[in-house]
């Protein structure tokens, strides 16, 4: 069946038009957890690229593009409206503007009737636009890469090993590829024939992947402790019920324990009382105890969060101080422009301070950890460069006890899947409040996560692993090739503009023969 451009004809006011479009662009954001419809990815698209394809103008597709990823910004992160209010709807219009070229593409490529060779050819300039709208928009200070689209594929086996090959930005191709695919088959049946066999073609290659890609070598197993009080409130209590559950797990044979993002509220060095309990926990359970310090330091100025491990001799100089800070929630950019921000919501009173450089902590029976703090979790290239520095298992302590009845947790602990199938290593993912689970070096789950409702402490068993995925060693080729898509497409749109003959000038009259010509009857 043929779903001409002119269907949309029906939206001829720009009003429904785009409000179409916000909803439209919200659709992928169901393929995420909670409600983890990932097959849904692969179609979510459709429908906001269909309308983007009918507009009559390039200008009308770039705001269909526009609009659709204000929604798709929206939908993603919901759960902060508590905190933002309506200054949510203008970080996400504001973000969704690295969607205006990829509207344009969409149409570029697809409006109207296009050439077999030009729809095929969407197949690769399509979603290397998405990509790079994704890529710009991952930059810390524009929020980071929160709802990746391939990050919805967190729990589909083949993703995790194309993940292991390109990272989650190859997934992002192979899902906007599809989506572009289907496009093409609804609304270009010239070229459905090439199409499929090219989506064929993506599907075996998938499967190559999945049979052949290196896979992590074990390498021995660790036994890690996570302890989630829950939520409590003040630092006193939280330290308290984090330090009874911490004993339940003494006599089990442990590496490591790991608390959550904030567990301890003050410095260290300050309280000598803290320091001396937590010593006293790791002689319990006869293991380094990982807690994470949220205070304002004694030897430095200013607030930080830092990973910071005690071991039965005391408090050691392992510390890792958080590089990557929630923008509005741990820092307001520009905050002498944005700072009104702090009187509509939750944003930061004081700015914390950053960390320099990531740390791989050895602990005292030899393995080797790398910690990241809640939002680092996100940036696939903080655990591949704490990969390459020796991490046998990663770690991240997070927290989320303003959002614990939203989607942010599960959507939080999906991604602790992605970075271990990319880096070949184990993932600890321990949270104050929220989900916890820890995933193996293929991504795949290990023993049953403690949920939000859940105040306890659990072991697990995690598998090592030697060796280094392709991804990590290669690191962002899949990037680099849609660059180079894009440049190629620049180039033959350069080409074509030079080799297009010049419009034929009117001949030129004399000024003789215009006057002559004025002066005839009729004219």
């Amino acid at each position: 069946m043929r779903i001409p451009a002119g269907r949309w004809d029906g939206l001829s006011s720009p009003w429904w038009r785009g409000l179409a479009a916000v909803v439209l662009g919200a659709l992928p954001a169901l393929s995420f957890p909670a409600p983890s419809l990932w097959w849904f990815a692969y179609v979510a698209l459709v429908p906001w690229m269909l309308l983007i394809r009918s507009a009559p103008t390039g200008r009308r597709a770039a705001l269909d593009g526009w609009l659709g990823a204000t929604g798709f910004m929206i939908a993603v992160h919901h759960w902060l409206m508590p905190s933002l209010h309506v200054f949510i709807v203008v970080l996400a219009a504001l973000l969704a503007l690295l969607w205006l070229p990829w509207g344009w593409l969409v149409r570029s490529m697809l409006g109207g009737t296009p050439s077999v060779r030009r729809a095929t050819a969407a197949l690769a300039v399509v979603p290397s636009g998405w990509l790079m709208a994704e890529l710009v928009r991952s930059w810390q200070g524009l929020g980071g890469p929160w709802g990746l689209l391939g990050s919805s594929q967190w729990e589909v086996a083949p993703a995790l090993r194309l993940a292991s090959v390109g990272g989650v930005w190859l997934v992002s191709l192979l899902v906007v590829a599809v989506n572009t695919g289907v496009v093409v088959v609804v609304g270009v049946p010239a070229a459905r024939r090439p199409v499929v066999a090219a989506l064929a073609a993506c599907a075996v290659a998938a499967v190559a992947v999945w049979a052949w890609a290196p896979r992590p070598e074990e390498a021995g197993r660790a036994r890690v402790g996570v302890v989630q009080p829950g939520v409590v409130n003040g630092p006193e209590r939280r330290f308290a019920l984090s330090e009874e559950l911490t004993r339940d797990l003494a006599g089990q044979d442990l590496d490591l324990v790991v608390w959550g993002e904030s567990s301890v509220g003050a410095d260290l060095t300050e309280r000598p009382d803290l320091a001396a309990r937590l010593v006293t926990l790791s002689g319990l359970v006869d293991a380094d105890v990982l807690v994470n310090v949220d205070a304002r330091r004694a030897d430095r100025p200013g607030i930080f969060k830092s990973s910071v491990l005690v071991d039965p001799e005391g408090v050691t100089n392992r510390r890792y101080d958080k590089m990557r800070l929630v923008p509005f929630g741990e820092y307001v950019p520009a905050r002498s422009v944005l700072g009104w921000a702090t009187s509509v919501g939750k944003a930061a009173g004081e700015d914390r301070r950053r960390g320099t450089n990531p740390v791989v902590m050895p602990l005292s029976g030899g393995l080797r950890v790398g910690p990241l703090v809640c939002f680092e979790s996100a940036f696939p290239d903080m655990s591949r460069e704490l990969t390459r520095r020796g991490a046998q298992v990663l770690v991240t302590q997070s927290a989320t006890s303003t959002f614990q009845n939203s989607w942010a947790p599960e959507q939080h602990a999906s991604l602790a899947a992605l970075r271990a199938a990319e880096t070949g290593r184990p993932v600890v993912h321990a949270t104050l409040t929220g989900v916890s689970a820890v995933f193996g070096p293929g991504g795949e789950r290990v023993g049953p996560p403690l949920g939000t409702d859940a105040s306890a402490s659990a072991v697990y068993d995690v598998p090592l692993a030697g060796g280094t995925t392709v991804y990590a060693r290669a690191g962002d080729w899949a990037v680099h090739g849609a660059l180079a898509v894009l440049a190629l497409l620049g180039a033959a749109a350069g080409v074509r503009a030079l080799r297009r003959p010049a419009a034929p000038r009117p001949p030129e009259r004399s000024a003789r023969t215009a006057r002559a010509s004025a002066a005839r009857p009729g004219r």
